[in-house]
């Protein structure tokens, strides 16, 4: 059984060695641990600072493409490589490494395919109070759009089994931790989460600048991710609004036109009808959105397919338990 832990990388070098010096050298049930880095345009001596200390493998992009996409290709690097479980943590030593051991357990006991660390939120003194009430109401809302319980659903510490990671996709470029957790609901994926420890913050974020944009492209993700794997029903809870809106006015220009004051409210049937017609539409897109959704799930399959051909899998390896 092979673990492989992959750190993603951006300027690094001053906090970089603290983080691996943290990470644990042996877990019962694993018998190797490696180390994969993943340099995502480091300006500074993060590359450098890697191989001095010993990883086995770094994964290096010229240019930033940020934190979805270095995380897609370490996942990559990492099945190429031979990983059976993949743990991604960070390079700020934000999260307790000894507690690795707490993320793959689950997994090692076939209870789990994908497991995230929960963060105790309301005890770390580096969030605001603001930012706290924020995570729990992002990880509210990534719950129900992904009919799962995950408490802590913008951690980043996290385990992978090889199956699961051969059929994450992440499409938004921002960040993916809310969208493999949608993903992995929808597909009914076995997930959980498994209390962790953080350190003492070492620098400031740099996944956003401000709470505003923070809030604004989270919301963005989720909502982007729901109408991917329930388009369906996100177009019919949308063209649900003007259609009963349209409804409510024809009822009550019947109302009055009953009591013969109908010629004077000729304008509200005009716009009633308009919004019965949107919300009509939405409805036909959302039908339209849900045959693409099914297609999608066809490619998904195929490009699980060709991933585990392209390393050299047979068919039923990954549904095998491991001695």
């Amino acid at each position: 059984m092979k673990l492989i832990i992959q750190i993603p990388c951006l300027n690094e070098a001053e906090t970089l060695t603290i983080a691996l010096d943290a990470l644990p050298k042996k877990i019962d049930g694993i018998d190797e641990i490696e180390i994969l880095i993943i340099d995502d345009g480091s300006t500074d001596d993060t590359v450098r600072v890697a191989k001095e200390w010993g990883v086995n493998y770094i994964v290096s992009f010229p240019k930033n493409k940020g934190l979805a996409k270095g995380f897609m290709a370490g996942i990559d690097a990492c099945i190429r490589n031979g990983a059976d479980i993949i743990v991604n943590t960070d390079a700020d030593n934000q999260y307790c490494g000894d507690d690795i051991e707490k993320l793959v357990r689950p997994i090692l006991d076939n209870e789990a395919e994908i497991v995230i660390g929960e963060r105790p939120i309301d005890d770390i003194d580096d969030f605001s109070p603001l930012k706290k009430k924020l995570q729990h109401f992002g990880s509210f809302v990534v719950r129900k759009a992904s009919a799962t319980d995950i408490p802590d659903a913008p951690s980043g510490f996290r385990a992978f089994s090889r199956d699961a990671a051969l059929h994450i996709n992440v499409i938004n470029s921002y960040t993916y931790t809310l969208e493999t957790i949608v993903q992995a609901g929808r597909n009914r994926m076995a997930i959980m989460s498994v209390p962790i420890r953080t350190n003492p913050e070492l620098r400031k974020s740099r996944l956003f600048h401000s709470m505003g944009g923070y809030i604004k492209k989270s919301m963005l993700t989720i909502i982007r991710a729901f109408m991917m794997y329930k388009p369906l029903v996100f177009f019919l809870i949308c063209g649900s609004i003007p259609f009963l809106a349209g409804i409510v006015l024809i009822i009550r220009f019947l109302i009055f036109f009953a009591h013969g004051a109908g010629m004077g409210h000729i304008q509200s049937l005009v716009v009633a009808s308009m919004l019965v017609m949107m919300g009509f539409m939405t409805f036909i897109l959302g039908l339209q959105a849900d045959i693409i959704a099914a297609n999608r799930k066809l490619l998904e399959d195929v490009q699980f397919r060709i991933r585990r051909m392209e390393i050299g899998e047979e068919d039923g390896r990954s549904n095998e338990t491991k001695e």
